[in-house]
Protein backbone atom coordinates (compact mmCIF):
# COMPACT_ATOMS: atom_id res chain seq x y z
CA UNK A 1 0.00 0.00 0.00
CA UNK A 2 1.06 3.62 -0.47
CA UNK A 3 2.17 5.83 2.03
CA UNK A 4 0.67 9.12 3.01
CA UNK A 5 3.71 11.15 2.38
CA UNK A 6 4.75 8.99 -1.08
CA UNK A 7 0.93 9.66 -2.03
CA UNK A 8 2.11 13.27 -1.76
CA UNK A 9 5.14 13.23 -3.47
CA UNK A 10 3.59 11.62 -6.41
CA UNK A 11 0.53 14.06 -5.95
CA UNK A 12 2.62 17.40 -5.92
CA UNK A 13 5.03 15.53 -9.23
CA UNK A 14 1.86 15.46 -11.12
CA UNK A 15 0.80 19.10 -10.24
CA UNK A 16 3.86 20.42 -10.83
CA UNK A 17 2.86 22.52 -13.75
CA UNK A 18 1.17 24.33 -10.78
CA UNK A 19 2.62 26.76 -8.69
CA UNK A 20 0.30 25.14 -5.70
CA UNK A 21 1.10 21.86 -6.14
CA UNK A 22 2.15 21.23 -2.57
CA UNK A 23 -1.11 22.82 -1.10
CA UNK A 24 -3.41 21.50 -3.65
CA UNK A 25 -2.22 17.73 -3.00
CA UNK A 26 -2.34 18.76 0.72
CA UNK A 27 -5.96 19.62 0.30
CA UNK A 28 -7.41 16.97 -1.64
CA UNK A 29 -5.40 14.26 0.65
CA UNK A 30 -6.72 15.92 3.42
CA UNK A 31 -9.97 15.81 1.95
CA UNK A 32 -10.01 12.79 0.34
CA UNK A 33 -9.78 11.28 4.22
CA UNK A 34 -11.69 13.52 5.85
CA UNK A 35 -8.91 14.66 7.76
CA UNK A 36 -7.09 18.53 8.30
CA UNK A 37 -3.70 18.98 6.71
CA UNK A 38 -1.90 18.77 9.97
CA UNK A 39 -2.49 14.92 10.19
CA UNK A 40 -0.56 14.41 6.83
CA UNK A 41 2.60 15.79 8.70
CA UNK A 42 1.91 14.01 11.90
CA UNK A 43 1.72 10.78 10.21
CA UNK A 44 3.26 10.22 6.90
CA UNK A 45 3.93 7.10 7.38
CA UNK A 46 0.56 5.95 7.83
CA UNK A 47 -0.45 3.62 4.53
CA UNK A 48 -3.37 4.29 2.70
CA UNK A 49 -6.42 2.19 1.73
CA UNK A 50 -6.64 1.44 -2.04
CA UNK A 51 -10.04 2.66 -2.03
CA UNK A 52 -8.48 6.25 -0.68
CA UNK A 53 -5.84 5.92 -2.66
CA UNK A 54 -7.59 5.40 -6.02
CA UNK A 55 -10.16 8.39 -5.28
CA UNK A 56 -6.95 10.64 -4.76
CA UNK A 57 -5.70 9.86 -7.56
CA UNK A 58 -8.90 10.64 -9.48
CA UNK A 59 -9.10 14.28 -7.57
CA UNK A 60 -5.46 14.94 -8.87
CA UNK A 61 -6.07 13.66 -12.62
CA UNK A 62 -8.61 16.08 -12.54
CA UNK A 63 -6.65 18.94 -11.16
CA UNK A 64 -3.90 18.54 -13.33
CA UNK A 65 -6.20 18.92 -16.30
CA UNK A 66 -7.76 21.56 -14.91
CA UNK A 67 -10.27 21.62 -12.80
CA UNK A 68 -10.24 24.36 -9.84
CA UNK A 69 -9.46 23.05 -6.55
CA UNK A 70 -12.30 24.87 -5.07
CA UNK A 71 -14.91 23.00 -7.60
CA UNK A 72 -12.79 19.47 -6.44
CA UNK A 73 -13.21 20.37 -2.83
CA UNK A 74 -16.88 21.65 -3.24
CA UNK A 75 -15.96 25.24 -1.18
CA UNK A 76 -14.12 28.57 -0.96
CA UNK A 77 -13.71 30.96 1.55
CA UNK A 78 -14.84 34.56 1.15
CA UNK A 79 -15.49 37.12 3.58
CA UNK A 80 -13.90 34.64 6.09
CA UNK A 81 -16.82 32.58 5.71
CA UNK A 82 -16.88 29.39 4.26
CA UNK A 83 -18.91 29.22 0.95
CA UNK A 84 -19.98 25.55 -0.59
CA UNK A 85 -19.46 25.94 -4.05
CA UNK A 86 -20.16 24.10 -7.49
CA UNK A 87 -19.61 24.28 -11.20
CA UNK A 88 -23.32 25.66 -11.33
CA UNK A 89 -21.88 28.93 -9.77
CA UNK A 90 -18.60 31.37 -10.19
CA UNK A 91 -15.74 30.56 -7.66
CA UNK A 92 -15.86 33.59 -4.95
CA UNK A 93 -12.66 35.11 -5.70
CA UNK A 94 -10.90 38.03 -3.20
CA UNK A 95 -11.72 41.16 -5.61
CA UNK A 96 -15.25 40.35 -5.19
CA UNK A 97 -15.28 41.40 -1.07
CA UNK A 98 -14.68 45.46 -2.51
CA UNK A 99 -18.48 44.87 -3.22
CA UNK A 100 -18.96 43.99 0.84
CA UNK A 101 -16.55 46.62 2.06
CA UNK A 102 -18.11 49.33 -0.46
CA UNK A 103 -21.62 48.29 0.57
CA UNK A 104 -20.74 48.21 4.71
CA UNK A 105 -19.43 51.24 4.42
CA UNK A 106 -22.31 52.66 3.24
CA UNK A 107 -24.39 51.25 5.54
CA UNK A 108 -22.49 52.58 8.01
CA UNK A 109 -23.62 56.33 7.25
CA UNK A 110 -27.62 55.40 6.31
CA UNK A 111 -30.36 56.57 8.35
CA UNK A 112 -32.24 53.30 7.81
CA UNK A 113 -32.49 51.26 10.68
CA UNK A 114 -33.62 48.22 8.62
CA UNK A 115 -31.48 49.29 5.25
CA UNK A 116 -32.96 47.34 2.24
CA UNK A 117 -29.80 45.60 0.29
CA UNK A 118 -30.13 44.04 -3.38
CA UNK A 119 -27.67 41.51 -4.70
CA UNK A 120 -28.10 41.00 -8.24
CA UNK A 121 -26.88 37.79 -9.71
CA UNK A 122 -26.03 36.38 -6.51
CA UNK A 123 -24.66 32.93 -7.86
CA UNK A 124 -23.31 31.59 -5.05
CA UNK A 125 -24.70 33.74 -2.41
CA UNK A 126 -21.50 34.40 -1.43
CA UNK A 127 -21.58 38.68 -1.31
CA UNK A 128 -25.41 38.85 0.00
CA UNK A 129 -25.09 36.45 2.82
CA UNK A 130 -21.46 38.32 3.93
CA UNK A 131 -23.58 41.53 4.29
CA UNK A 132 -26.68 39.88 6.07
CA UNK A 133 -24.02 38.15 8.46
CA UNK A 134 -22.09 41.43 9.12
CA UNK A 135 -25.37 43.02 9.03
CA UNK A 136 -28.23 41.40 10.88
CA UNK A 137 -30.29 44.54 11.04
CA UNK A 138 -30.48 44.43 6.79
CA UNK A 139 -33.09 43.45 4.69
CA UNK A 140 -31.16 42.11 2.01
CA UNK A 141 -32.50 40.40 -1.25
CA UNK A 142 -30.56 37.87 -3.65
CA UNK A 143 -31.34 37.98 -7.07
CA UNK A 144 -30.43 35.15 -9.81
CA UNK A 145 -31.87 33.91 -13.10
CA UNK A 146 -30.48 30.37 -12.38
CA UNK A 147 -32.70 28.50 -10.29
CA UNK A 148 -29.51 25.79 -8.90
CA UNK A 149 -27.76 28.79 -8.18
CA UNK A 150 -30.13 30.12 -6.00
CA UNK A 151 -30.67 26.75 -4.23
CA UNK A 152 -27.23 26.96 -3.44
CA UNK A 153 -27.27 30.63 -2.19
CA UNK A 154 -30.00 29.22 -0.08
CA UNK A 155 -27.75 26.56 1.42
CA UNK A 156 -25.06 29.36 2.13
CA UNK A 157 -27.32 30.73 3.91
CA UNK A 158 -28.69 28.00 6.08
CA UNK A 159 -25.12 27.01 6.64
CA UNK A 160 -24.40 30.61 8.18
CA UNK A 161 -27.79 30.75 10.18
CA UNK A 162 -28.52 33.94 7.73
CA UNK A 163 -32.15 34.33 8.00
CA UNK A 164 -32.16 37.99 6.77
CA UNK A 165 -32.08 36.99 3.18
CA UNK A 166 -34.89 36.81 1.15
CA UNK A 167 -33.98 35.10 -2.67
CA UNK A 168 -35.93 35.35 -5.76
CA UNK A 169 -35.77 34.11 -9.20
CA UNK A 170 -35.45 36.58 -12.07
CA UNK A 171 -33.24 38.25 -14.50
CA UNK A 172 -31.91 40.87 -13.04
CA UNK A 173 -34.47 43.84 -11.48
CA UNK A 174 -37.52 41.38 -13.25
CA UNK A 175 -38.76 40.02 -9.90
CA UNK A 176 -38.49 43.01 -7.85
CA UNK A 177 -41.56 45.80 -9.34
CA UNK A 178 -41.20 48.89 -7.99
CA UNK A 179 -39.15 47.98 -4.60
CA UNK A 180 -36.47 50.18 -3.84
CA UNK A 181 -33.05 49.49 -2.34
CA UNK A 182 -30.76 51.73 0.00
CA UNK A 183 -27.92 49.75 -1.81
CA UNK A 184 -27.26 47.78 -4.58
CA UNK A 185 -24.24 45.47 -5.85
CA UNK A 186 -23.52 42.95 -8.19
CA UNK A 187 -20.82 41.01 -9.76
CA UNK A 188 -22.25 40.62 -13.27
CA UNK A 189 -20.61 39.15 -16.39
CA UNK A 190 -18.08 41.82 -18.29
CA UNK A 191 -15.96 39.33 -20.41
CA UNK A 192 -16.60 40.03 -23.63
CA UNK A 193 -17.79 37.76 -26.27
CA UNK A 194 -14.77 36.14 -27.48
CA UNK A 195 -12.51 37.13 -25.27
CA UNK A 196 -9.22 34.54 -25.07
CA UNK A 197 -9.84 34.78 -21.34
CA UNK A 198 -12.95 32.78 -21.46
CA UNK A 199 -10.73 29.63 -22.08
CA UNK A 200 -7.83 29.63 -19.90
CA UNK A 201 -7.56 28.51 -16.29
CA UNK A 202 -10.16 27.91 -13.79
CA UNK A 203 -12.22 30.11 -15.95
CA UNK A 204 -12.88 27.32 -18.71
CA UNK A 205 -14.87 25.43 -16.01
CA UNK A 206 -17.19 27.94 -14.75
CA UNK A 207 -20.77 28.74 -15.88
CA UNK A 208 -20.40 30.32 -19.25
CA UNK A 209 -23.76 32.55 -18.28
CA UNK A 210 -21.83 34.27 -15.52
CA UNK A 211 -18.85 35.36 -17.40
CA UNK A 212 -20.14 36.44 -20.66
CA UNK A 213 -20.96 39.99 -21.05
CA UNK A 214 -21.93 40.11 -24.67
CA UNK A 215 -20.03 41.46 -27.74
CA UNK A 216 -18.44 44.57 -25.77
CA UNK A 217 -18.87 43.09 -22.03
CA UNK A 218 -21.01 45.46 -21.18
CA UNK A 219 -24.89 44.27 -21.61
CA UNK A 220 -25.09 43.44 -18.36
CA UNK A 221 -23.85 46.47 -16.96
CA UNK A 222 -25.93 48.22 -19.25
CA UNK A 223 -28.80 46.62 -17.61
CA UNK A 224 -28.17 47.44 -14.11
CA UNK A 225 -27.14 50.89 -14.84
CA UNK A 226 -30.11 51.45 -16.64
CA UNK A 227 -32.45 49.80 -14.03
CA UNK A 228 -30.96 51.18 -10.65
CA UNK A 229 -31.83 54.98 -10.43
CA UNK A 230 -35.59 53.38 -10.21
CA UNK A 231 -34.75 50.85 -7.40
CA UNK A 232 -33.02 52.87 -5.16
CA UNK A 233 -33.64 55.35 -2.35
CA UNK A 234 -33.07 58.92 -2.58
CA UNK A 235 -28.65 59.18 -1.95
CA UNK A 236 -28.74 55.22 -2.12
CA UNK A 237 -25.62 53.27 -3.10
CA UNK A 238 -25.26 50.87 -6.46
CA UNK A 239 -21.40 49.37 -6.85
CA UNK A 240 -20.68 47.05 -9.30
CA UNK A 241 -18.21 44.82 -10.23
CA UNK A 242 -16.05 44.98 -13.58
CA UNK A 243 -12.98 44.40 -15.61
CA UNK A 244 -10.00 45.88 -15.02
CA UNK A 245 -10.40 48.08 -18.62
CA UNK A 246 -13.87 49.10 -18.24
CA UNK A 247 -14.05 51.72 -15.51
CA UNK A 248 -14.70 54.38 -17.52
CA UNK A 249 -17.38 52.91 -19.79
CA UNK A 250 -18.77 52.09 -16.91
CA UNK A 251 -18.79 55.63 -15.09
CA UNK A 252 -19.99 56.80 -18.44
CA UNK A 253 -23.04 54.54 -18.36
CA UNK A 254 -23.97 55.93 -14.36
CA UNK A 255 -23.44 59.05 -15.45
CA UNK A 256 -25.90 58.72 -18.53
CA UNK A 257 -28.92 57.81 -15.68
CA UNK A 258 -28.16 60.99 -13.67
CA UNK A 259 -26.43 59.18 -10.92
CA UNK A 260 -23.80 61.27 -9.41
CA UNK A 261 -20.57 60.92 -6.90
CA UNK A 262 -19.60 58.17 -9.16
CA UNK A 263 -15.78 56.53 -8.32
CA UNK A 264 -14.04 53.75 -9.41
CA UNK A 265 -11.81 51.94 -6.76
CA UNK A 266 -9.08 49.57 -7.42
CA UNK A 267 -8.34 46.19 -5.86
CA UNK A 268 -5.46 45.12 -4.35
CA UNK A 269 -3.24 44.80 -7.07
CA UNK A 270 -4.10 48.11 -7.95
CA UNK A 271 -6.34 47.33 -10.55
CA UNK A 272 -9.64 49.57 -11.64
CA UNK A 273 -12.36 46.85 -10.22
CA UNK A 274 -15.33 48.63 -8.33
CA UNK A 275 -17.22 51.59 -9.62
CA UNK A 276 -19.78 53.19 -7.36
CA UNK A 277 -22.74 55.53 -7.67
CA UNK A 278 -24.93 57.37 -5.71
CA UNK A 279 -29.11 58.01 -6.63
CA UNK A 280 -29.51 62.03 -6.00
CA UNK A 281 -31.17 63.22 -3.07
Amino acid sequence: MTRVDEALAAARDRLAAFPSARLDAELLLADTLGRPRTWLHAWPEVELQPSVTEGFDQRIARRAAGEPIAYLLGEREFWSLTFTVSPDVLIPRPETEHLVRAALDHLRTSANPEPNVLDLGTGSGCVAVALAHERPDARVTAVDAAGPALALARDNAARHGVVNVEFLEGDWFAPLGDRRFDVIVSNPPYIATGDPHLAEGDIRFEPVASLDGGPDGLDALREIATGAPHHLAPGGLVAVEHGMHQGDAVTALFANEGLTAIETQSDSAGLARVTLARAPR
